[in-house]
């Protein structure tokens, strides 16, 4: 494989050349979430996904993280449009951050996708500028012309795509497996991907999620027969929670619960507002009179009804979660199910048994993926991969959509059916890399990092405030204020300690305010006599005292005031 195996330090890549198609992944490699990719040639930009990652534990108050659009941020008059391969959140959910810097960015994608991005810029006042494609449509946008083909995942209309340009020829898998019985009756379209290999993919841009999963990914009819089974054993209410934009796994639901003669109630606003639009559209069916509002269902016998609702992640403000503490008016205890229809999305793993747990001591039996076999997942297993590889004969291929572990596997399963090693790009976030010729290689790295949503606000929070929570989390918090004549040399009102999180009686610190009176005596006697200055010395002599007494290290804000 390539040098960027290692993820080496780059430079800044050269002045691009004309007729060269440079890319730059934005978010996506190295993490399982925040797609998005930079096609640029001759001046002009495509832009493919746009969504979001969900935060985890060492991210304390986090609502998301965006891809960094600093690269293209006073170039976004250079983009053509924004190719939306389907209407999962990690690959849709930035949108609307993107289109706050330019609202006329052409959204391009097939019907569920659009109608899922126009229901979420509607509750940011956005209306955007739209252009629905199919899996037999062909676009072109400025030097790059796009064709489209149907795959299989966990949402309906989901797309392919080939990228063509003078440069040559790339092939975007987006999210994607090879069900051969989907739900829908969807397949993808390997006889397109064939085509596309005849025509000759320079680059192809694999999915590679599941690429250390060996053999094939299990098709989705193997669980409506396990969703029945469970249903029917369940003597209570019954709460299956799923990603609000799991539409397949909803229509198995809705399905299990009429062969059960219960009812379905959606929980969550993401689910509500993506399920009518699912309904609207026609992507989902349902028997009239089984689907009831919420609050009809809380009025009807327990072992009628089923509430599907979001937070499969242990998204903490999810209506899951919020069940599991006691925080929402639906309430699980002794005989009633819980089902966790979703994958463990990595990061998320903590969060998720928590929940679990929570579910558990209310008397609720938990069913989830570890004990049942009530989900699988929307990405390619290395079988799959390997088909695709063989399918295509990519003359290079860039792993994408994963972890690092993710990728390298990825690109070892192109090795082996014969692509050469040193034409596998393993790159990360913000790294560049150039196709000319056919061939593609990394050329630099521009600089890209973690962009947070914090409620109203967006990048104000930095990775320095984000070590200050986890130290307020982690460690507690001491302020320590005195008042001190630097003239005379002496403390007129001598340390006050006030702690939250480090020692339960505060008194413990007597021998601390000892030293501290005479650290800033013997400091005024030095000369010290600005706060500034006074205020350093203590916070020196209470970290070190702290850290030899209590083996911790909590945030310290000393106070002086100068009499």
């Amino acid at each position: 494989m390539t040098q960027a195996q290692a993820w080496p330090p780059l430079s800044a890549p050269p002045e691009l050349e004309g007729g060269v198609l440079r890319i730059i992944p934005l978010g996506g490699l190295g993490e399982v979430g925040r797609n998005m990719t930079v096609f640029e040639i001759d001046g002009r930009i495509l832009l493919v996904d746009c969504g979001v990652l969900f935060p985890e534990e060492h991210q304390p108050g986090v609502d998301l993280i965006l891809p960094d659009f600093a690269p293209i941020r006073d170039r976004l008059d250079d983009v053509e449009a924004l190719v939306l391969t389907h209407g999962h959140e990690d690959h849709i959910g930035a949108v609307p951050y993107l289109l706050r810097l330019r609202p006329d960015i052409t959204l391009v994608g097939s019907q569920l996708t659009l109608a899922f991005v126009e229901a979420k810029l509607a509750e940011h006042r956005i209306k955007p500028l739209t252009l629905a494609v199919d899996d037999r449509s062909v676009a072109t946008f400025g030097p790059f012309t796009c064709e489209f083909m149907a795959v299989t995942h966990s949402i309906p209309d989901s797309l392919a795509l080939t990228v063509t340009t003078e440069a040559g020829r790339v092939l975007h898998t987006g999210d994607f497996k090879l069900d051969q019985l989907p739900l829908d009756g969807r397949v993808t379209d390997l006889r397109a991907f064939a085509r596309a290999g005849d025509d000759g993919v320079d680059l192809l841009m694999v999915d590679s999620t599941n690429a250390e999963v060996p053999g094939f990914i299990p098709t989705e009819r193997d669980i409506g027969p396990v969703l029945e089974l469970v249903f029917d054993q369940a003597p209570g209410l019954i709460m299956v929670a799923c990603f609000s934009s799991h539409v397949h796994r909803v229509q198995q639901v809705l399905d299990a619960a009429a062969a059960g003669g219960r009812k379905v109630a959606f929980a969550g606003r993401s689910m509500i507002r993506n399920m009518t639009i699912a309904l609207d559209l026609g992507y989902l069916t349902a028997e009239e009179g089984i689907i009831v509002p919420l609050n009809t269902a809380d009025a009807l016998p327990r072992d009628e009804v089923v509430f599907v609702t979001t937070g499969s992640q242990g998204e903490p403000m999810a209506a899951l979660s919020r069940i599991a503490n006691g925080d929402h008016k639906i309430h699980v205890g002794p005989g009633d199910t819980v089902i966790l229809a979703s994958s463990l999305i990595p990061g998320n793993e903590n969060s998720v048994y928590r929940v679990i747990n929570g579910l558990t001591r209310m008397g609720a039996k938990v069913v989830h993926k570890g004990n049942a076999a009530v989900h699988v997942s929307g990405h390619s297993a290395a079988g799959e991969l390997l088909y695709t590889f063989n399918i295509v004969g990519p003359r290079c291929v860039m792993p994408i959509h994963g972890e690092a572990r993710h990728l390298v596997a990825a690109g070892q399963l192109a090795v082996a059916t014969g692509v050469p090693s040193d034409r596998v790009v393993l790159a990360e976030n913000g790294m560049v890399i150039d196709l000319a010729e056919g061939l593609a290689e990394v050329v630099g790295a521009v600089e890209v990092g973690n962009v947070y949503v914090d409620g109203s606000t967006v990048g104000e929070i930095t990775e320095v405030g984000l070590k200050d929570r986890r130290i307020l989390g982690d460690e507690g918090f001491v302020s320590i204020f005195a008042v001190v004549d630097p003239a005379e040399g002496y403390v007129m009102v001598e340390p006050t300690i006030q702690t939250r999180g480090v020692a339960e009686d505060d008194e413990i610190f007597a021998e601390l305010v000892v030293q501290l009176n005479q650290a800033l005596v013997l400091a005024m006697d030095q000369g010290a006599h600005d706060s500034h200055q006074l205020q350093q010395v203590m916070r020196r002599v209470a970290g070190r005292w702290i850290s030899k007494q209590l083996r911790r290290r909590p945030m310290i804000i000393p106070v002086i005031v100068i009499a």
